[in-house]
């Protein structure tokens, strides 16, 4: 068992109306919980979210934040609570995308379509709806045809990779410009015995002249607006994409954008969406 992560907790002042966006933008970047405090007396919302503590984080979220101009952006104490024995209690095994997924403390057993994951070491430990959204396009694809190499960009803990190869694929190349998630990454391929390529790279720059028979790219809408044509670039023909980390409100632009490469099918969970492109 690894030892207990450590917490940072990082204090956002945004507008009201950019509650939505910004709790997206949180959840993409890793967070781990966020608490929405009630409004200043300017009528400014604080919201507090919890990251595994890592040199940097500051800047990248400002960063990430850039386009919503926020208001304040700072590190804050964290709370004096035992957050792994919170997440383990909280913590329960589910489905997804024809996988089980429990945590590693869980001893039930282990067959083929059981994805073991430690929470808290990156952002992709599938209790999110982007990425169970993930899993279940994953899923679909592979029951048409078992992919050949499959790219997952942003793999953050290489669930999804891992599901790939699970699937059937004979490549996967897992990629993360977070140094921590590509460990993270590695730390699962070896727990759940999948054989993944994972990097260290930002964007698809290192992956160029690469086909792929499917991409998998858990994101953000403006991201995946940015690398459109690069992600159509590294798509072999007669591949497919799944892009998420979509709010059900960035459906139409991402949609009308990815549609000249092929049939687009969308699926939603709550107030997340994602896509299916299939060339």
């Amino acid at each position: 068992m690894s030892p207990p992560v450590p917490w940072a907790a990082v204090r956002l002042l945004v507008r009201p109306d950019d509650e939505e966006p910004a709790t997206a933008l949180l959840w993409a970047s890793g967070c781990g919980g966020l608490e929405i405090q009630p409004t200043t007396t300017a009528g400014d919302l604080p919201i507090v979210a919890y990251f595994p503590a890592r040199p940097g984080l500051l800047e990248d979220l400002a960063a990430r934040l850039a386009a919503l101009s926020p208001l304040g952006l700072e590190l804050v104490p964290v709370p004096d609570v035992d957050w792994e024995a919170q997440f383990r209690a909280s913590f329960q095994p589910f489905s997804a995308g024809g996988f089980r997924i429990v945590p590693v403390w869980d001893e039930g057993p282990r067959g083929a379509d059981v994805l073991v994951v430690e929470p808290a070491r990156a952002f992709g430990t599938g209790t999110h709806e982007t990425t169970r959204l993930c899993l279940q396009l994953l899923a679909e694809r592979c029951a048409v045809a078992a992919p050949r190499r499959v790219l997952d960009l942003g793999c953050g803990t290489g669930l999804l990779a891992i599901a790939a190869r699970r699937g059937g694929a004979g490549l996967v190349v897992a990629t993360d410009n977070d140094p921590q998630a590509a460990l993270s990454a590695r730390a699962h391929s070896r727990r759940n015995g999948a054989d993944l390529r994972v990097l260290v790279a930002d964007g698809l720059a290192a992956l160029t002249g690469t086909r792929f028979d499917l991409v998998l790219a858990n994101l953000m809408a403006p991201l995946l607006l940015r690398l459109r044509d690069e992600l159509a670039a590294a798509l072999a023909p007669g591949g497919a994409l799944v892009l998420s980390g979509l709010l059900l409100s960035d459906l139409a632009e991402v949609g009308a954008a990815y549609a000249p490469l092929g049939a687009v099918v969308s699926r939603a969970d709550g107030d997340w969406a994602a896509l299916l492109v299939s060339a």
